[in-house]
Formats: structure tokens, C-alpha cells, sequence
């Protein structure tokens, strides 16, 4: 349990640093485990803002969302931008760049499974 306790306390740590908070964009980590065995699965909340982007990006592992509320415009480098809606899921492929933005307003529910020890996000080029 303590290093449970310990891993909940470096998550939001790591989620800081690498992805700084964009304007307009909110991320609220609300579990933090360590399942499956060598990895790491974190969820968060993620709001963004009207007209906002959270910045490209790549994750080390599957990244899966779902909307809650608003649109959600995903931007996956060499495909078509696509666009969800309250009730929509959607996922990213590792190490792959993406972008996430609203045009009027989103609030997301996000679910990360990272190889333990990697850091969330990169920023991408």
C-alpha cells in the first residue's frame, strides 16, 4: 500500500511536468493504479476551454477518452481531423502525435495506460 500511496502522490507530478497546463485547459487526475503488471493506468478529467488545444503531444502507451460534455476535435498526425461529441469515445495510438481542442467547450473523461517509470506525455514537434 505505501507504494501505491507513493505512485498517487508522483502521478500528478509527472501529469504536471509533461504536459504543462495549456490556457484554457484543466486536467484533474482522480485515480492513479498500478495495473496492469509494468504499467501504469491513470484517469483524469480533462476540461478545455472554448477555442482551446492542449498542444501535440504523443503518450508512451494507450491513451482512450470519452466525452462528457461539448465537442472534442481530435488531430492525429497524418489522418483527418475528427470531431466527438458528448457521448463519443475515442483513442490514440503510443508514441503517435496528436492535438486536442474544442470549439465551444469540452469536458472529458481520459484514461492513460503508460509503461511504469515513463513520463505521461512528450511534447511533440
Amino acid at each position: 500500500m505505501k507504494v501505491l500511496a507513493i505512485a498517487s502522490l508522483a502521478i500528478p507530478v509527472i501529469l504536471a511536468s509533461a504536459i504543462a497546463q495549456q490556457p484554457g485547459i484543466k486536467r484533474t487526475v482522480i485515480r492513479s493504479i498500478d495495473f496492469p503488471p509494468g504499467y501504469t493506468t491513470v484517469t483524469a478529467i480533462v476540461e478545455v476551454g472554448a477555442g482551446s488545444c492542449s498542444g501535440r503531444h504523443t503518450h508512451p502507451g494507450i491513451d482512450s477518452g470519452f466525452v462528457i460534455n461539448g465537442d472534442f476535435v481530435l488531430k492525429v498526425e497524418g489522418k483527418p481531423d475528427e470531431t466527438f461529441a458528448a457521448g463519443e469515445s475515442f483513442q490514440t495510438l503510443p508514441q503517435i502525435p496528436h492535438d486536442g481542442c474544442s470549439v465551444s467547450g469540452a469536458k472529458l473523461i481520459d484514461t492513460w495506460v503508460i509503461e511504469r517509470g515513463k513520463p505521461l506525455a512528450s511534447p511533440a514537434p
